[in-house]
């Protein structure tokens, strides 16, 4: 079977699947800037307050997937981000951030991963379609083996698992889904020369399509690597998900090519010797 058809399939109790946004979300600040409409969750800022939302429970491998329709018009200066992220100062996180720009000219998709607290791991792309006209998936899937950012299906940035070199890789600490919303005018938007014009807010980003199909922990009581490490009986856990496709590949290539526009691993300005997850 192929790469894109193991993502279909449940194979254990452990994985939930829902689109209701109140049966897997809670707000988890600025409830008032939140506005729930069915299974649509309208995320809103204005010169007071972003907001963001969180999943009521964490989860260790799998994947998470919703559909967003981003802030039409002069977005400079916001950010709307979908991620996954554990708890404390050494925390793992899986970012999609979007970062707005002035009236058209494109979204930037910003992708990093955090391991034991530590991040600086940047992509950036643009996308081959207008993120503001409709609306279009994102999904972040993790396995033991590797990370995969994807977007309407198509992958455009793989983190793989390289501990036997030395690099830490997210498969201890269970992840909440998050999204949220909020200004970021200091960095977003062409390194922070164009601010957010707020005589246009409030701005707002609708997400829907919330889907989660991955192993559910209380991590104050259950081991992780015991319930969702070990056991070899999940779908993302099947030989055919240690990698790409080979069709994935050509489609993650093709992106590279034509979208990738920032990547930590050729900033040889930035770093002296480059990361080992870059070798």
């Amino acid at each position: 079977m192929s790469f894109i058809g193991y993502f279909f399939i449940l194979l254990v109790s452990s994985v939930v699947s829902c689109t209701k946004f109140d049966e897997l979300f809670q707000s988890n600040w600025a409830p008032d800037h939140l506005l729930i409409q069915g299974d649509y969750a309208n995320l809103t800022l204005d010169s007071l307050s972003g907001c963001g939302y969180e999943s009521k429970k964490k989860y260790l491998f799998g994947e998470a997937t919703v559909q967003i329709k981003l802030v039409e018009g002069d977005s400079a200066g916001i950010v709307t981000a979908f991620y996954m992220s554990s708890e404390g100062p050494n925390h793992d996180e899986l970012d999609f951030e979007f970062l707005g720009n002035v009236s058209g000219e494109p979204y930037l998709v910003q992708t990093n991963v955090y391991t034991n607290g530590t991040g600086n791991r940047e992509q950036r792309h643009t996308l081959w379609f207008d993120p503001t006209a409709d609306f279009h998936s994102y999904s972040l899937f993790w396995n033991r083996h590797s990370i995969v950012f994807l977007v309407d299906r198509i992958p455009i940035r793989v983190f793989e698992n390289k501990e036997e070199s030395g690099v830490s890789y997210p498969r201890n600490q269970a992840m909440g889904v998050r999204g949220s919303i909020w200004n970021a005018d200091d960095w977003a938007t062409q390194g922070g020369r164009v601010k957010t014009n707020w005589s246009d807010a409030p701005f707002v980003a609708t997400f829907r399509g919330f889907e989660i199909k991955a192993c559910e922990l209380e991590p104050e009581t259950e081991d992780a690597e015991t319930k969702c490490g070990l056991t070899r009986q999940f779908w993302w856990d099947k030989p055919s998900l240690r990698g790409l496709s080979r069709h994935k590949a050509h489609q993650l290539k093709w992106v590279r090519a034509r979208h990738l526009v920032y990547d930590y691993c050729k900033d040889t300005a930035r770093f002296i010797e480059l990361p080992k997850e870059c070798v």
